[in-house]
């Protein structure tokens, strides 16, 4: 049978997109070499990144973790755990990302903070524990927080269409071998569903590189907010944002191409 016209395409495009962009870089990158202007904002900016990266893995790593636990919940045999999963997922997905960061960081940590200092009131009455203040949680870890809550949503959507596409005379298989509902998962659910699973759990990840620039709305020193107070004290608009973009296509691009090699691998891996 002759392939798709779809995949025959795919297979035979070449990366022409690719050449031109890492040509661009080239480019771009003697600028900052050579250009006075250019390399005092790129070494400026740069400072950033750490933020950016740290913020990113941790959070994400924290929403997939919270997103597979709502997942599992919205498959539970109760309806009441599932009806709690649908109405987090509903509500979250509903809040925009920058309007959750703001209400997590100004609203819910000053919350978490009095509900975490009522527990410990016998603990400080007796000496042992001391209240903490608001001012104690910083505002990159509000962040961390607010992107968490803002991404679990979505991705307990898609850990669900993954185990919900696992074929059902396959699990039935598994417990007329008796096997418990654990290994189940482990052993048959999760190995198969992984592969529906991490195109847009990749993409997912891509997409909070590019949202972690929220941050930069409560002062913390991502990318974004170095290039900010560089842009707002020196008037190089147009240096700096270039080199913010500069820098965020380089991880997001290099991240991107990086995943889809490993999603290449996955699906030449037999069944």
């Amino acid at each position: 049978m002759a392939p798709q016209p779809s995949l025959r395409h795919e297979k035979d495009d070449r990366p022409w997109w690719l050449a031109v962009l890492v040509l661009i870089g080239l480019v771009l990158a003697v600028v900052i070499i050579t250009n006075d202007i250019y390399t005092q904002v790129f070494r400026t900016v740069v400072n950033g990144a750490g933020i950016t990266v740290f913020v990113t893995l941790v959070a994400f790593m924290l929403a997939t973790v919270l997103g597979l636990g709502i997942a599992l919940l919205g498959l539970a045999d109760s309806i009441v755990l599932r009806q709690i999963a649908r109405f987090y997922i509903e509500i979250i997905r509903g809040i925009p990302i920058l309007v959750l960061l703001f209400y997590i960081a100004f609203v819910g940590a000053p919350g978490l903070v009095a509900v975490y200092n009522f527990i410990i009131t016998p603990l400080v009455k007796s000496g042992v524990a001391e209240p903490i203040l608001v001012r104690d949680l910083s505002l990159m870890w509000r962040a961390i927080i607010a992107l968490m809550i803002g991404y679990s949503s979505f991705i307990a959507e898609i850990f669900r269409a993954g185990f919900q596409s696992v074929d059902t005379g396959q699990i039935e298989a598994a417990k007329s071998l008796g096997l418990s509902r654990y290994r189940r998962f482990r052993l048959v659910v999760f190995p198969q569903a992984i592969r529906v699973i991490f195109p847009p759990l990749s993409n997912d990840f891509v997409s909070m590189v590019k949202d972690s620039s929220l941050v930069s709305v409560l002062g913390v020193a991502d990318i974004t907010q170095m290039g900010k107070v560089y842009a707002s004290g020196s008037f190089r608009f147009f240096e700096t944002y270039s080199i913010v973009t500069y820098i965020y296509l380089i991880l997001t691009i290099g991240l991107s191409l990086a995943l889809r090699r490993i999603e290449k691998k996955m699906k030449q891996k037999p069944r």
